[in-house]
């Protein structure tokens, strides 16, 4: 019910959404001025504008800018995923005037979009301010934090009035537009701490600002890896966080928005690295790039998949005296991947904590191989039963036979899933305590070693309790 209704309320925001694209077409189609236009367009947000500027044709777009203007669209064109063919519509001199405006971050994601030879001739007509943010961003690598900061901030002395403070705020409000947050340095330049608007706001005249500031709020260092502050960043929620050198200036600061976009860009490259990938793939990849982030990892598990192959040729015996058992065989691989890939998924979360101590880890080890064991337990008693009665439904045999060969599965299965959540979590703890990326190593190595525990155990069982125990045949 609960779904049913989420479904029904996503439906009404995607409708009132695409409504407001929708009125938004028929006003660029309309006849009325360009100043009754503009008056109109105070009414809608920029994302929606860039939807229907989406739906239009090239020529539609082009009459629309001058009206528009640089500024509007700088914020407009943020809101558009492959900006690169708007720039071009608009000229290059209308398009420095356009990344002038933007947010230095959002700047630098244009730039990125474009050919490096107009990128080159679009960054020499930038005014001086302009181009040194956006060099300055662009100096960091891509997994460090400086490369996802803007300098769109407001920033005020310690030791100010509040009416000074105020008369700063209004004066460098006029360039950025992140103000929830001030940010306080010292004389010397330093970060000092920061100010909430609210209370900067309802300070009186009499009042010592300095009783308002937060001398610990967090912050982060230009230079640190993304993956190493992530968490740090998400726990605090707070609208925005400075980004500080090593000497302790402000260079930036990540808003609330760059940390949703931060969190969803290392969720996909996590996914891709359980999958074997250095990182993820776009659709404007290339062939090339594309095989060789897999092709590494791909020739590794060929000779481990060799290596599984060899192991079940050796009991080949096996299969010709009960040929059957080899029906049940992708029953007991898939349950351990599966159990594997959870355990991994589970342990790899814990990991990103740096402050987990061994003896949490040797909890989290004995809690993952308990659940194996529960849960292997009542899968095996499913499958017993099931098997049991395909037996002898389907090959008519008799009940004593089909319970040997469903007992052999039953308990495979409990071994393989028991081992599998066992090898889940250590290993990829082993390659943590390796200082190697346990999300990239651990996913398709798991999935390999299962496969060969699975069949060692599964046909191992086959050849001790069926044959030379039971000595069934057929």
């Amino acid at each position: 019910m609960e779904k049913d209704i989420k479904e029904v309320l996503d439906g009404v925001e995607e409708q009132k959404e695409q409504n407001y694209v929708n009125e938004l077409l028929e006003l660029f189609r309309s006849n009325i001025s360009d100043d009754d236009l503009l008056t109109r367009l105070e009414d809608y947000h920029e994302n929606d504008i860039a939807g229907a500027l989406e739906q239009m044709e090239p020529e539609e777009r082009q009459r629309l800018y001058p009206v528009l203007g640089e500024e509007r669209l700088s914020e407009i064109f943020s809101y558009i995923e492959d900006v690169d063919e708007y720039m071009k519509e608009l000229g290059l001199s209308s398009a420095a005037k356009v990344i002038e405006n933007m947010d230095s971050d959002d700047a630098v994601d244009v730039l990125e979009e474009m050919d490096a030879d107009a990128r080159k001739e679009l960054t020499g007509m930038l005014d001086e301010e302009a181009s040194a943010d956006i060099r300055m961003i662009r100096s960091y690598d891509d997994d460090e934090i400086g490369s996802k900061m803007t300098t769109n901030y407001i920033r005020i002395t310690r030791g100010m009035s509040v009416r000074t403070a105020m008369k700063e705020l209004i004066s460098q409000a006029e360039n950025n537009d992140n103000i929830s947050i001030i940010y306080v340095t010292d004389e010397d330049g330093k970060f000092y701490g920061a100010l909430d608007l609210k209370d900067l706001i309802t300070a009186r005249d009499y009042m010592d600002l300095q009783s308002f500031m937060i001398t610990s709020f967090p912050y982060v260092v230009d230079h640190e890896k993304i993956s190493d502050c992530i968490d740090r960043i998400k726990d605090y929620e707070e609208d925005s966080i400075p980004v500080l050198n090593s000497d302790k200036e402000i260079l930036g600061i990540i808003t609330a928005q760059d940390m949703v976009e931060v969190v969803d860009e290392e969720l996909g490259d996590d996914y891709a690295k359980l999958a074997g990938l250095t990182s993820e793939e776009d659709l404007n990849e290339s062939l090339g790039k594309s095989m060789k982030k897999r092709m590494p990892w791909l020739i590794i598990l060929l000779f481990l998949g060799m290596g599984v192959s060899f192991v079940v040729g050796l009991f080949e015996p096996v299969v010709a005296e009960i040929a059957l058992v080899v029906s049940f065989q992708s029953l007991i691989l898939d349950m351990a991947g599966n159990v594997g890939t959870q355990s991994l998924a589970v342990t790899i979360r814990v990991l990103v904590d740096e402050n987990v101590s061994s003896k949490q880890k040797a909890g989290l080890v004995f809690k993952e191989v308990r659940i194996g064991f529960v849960n292997g337990l009542l899968l095996a008693a499913m499958s017993f039963a099931f098997v049991s009665g395909y037996i002898v439904l389907s090959k008519h045999t008799d009940w004593g036979y089909a319970c040997s060969i469903a007992g052999c599965v039953a308990v495979a299965l409990l071994v393989a899933m028991v081992v599998s959540s066992l090898v889940g979590t250590v290993v990829p703890m082993f390659f943590h305590k390796l200082k190697v990326d346990p999300a990239v190593a651990s996913g398709p190595l798991i999935t390999t070693v299962n496969d060969l525990v699975a069949v060692v155990t599964y046909y191992g069982l086959a050849w001790l309790l069926l044959i030379q125990v039971m000595h069934i045949t057929g």
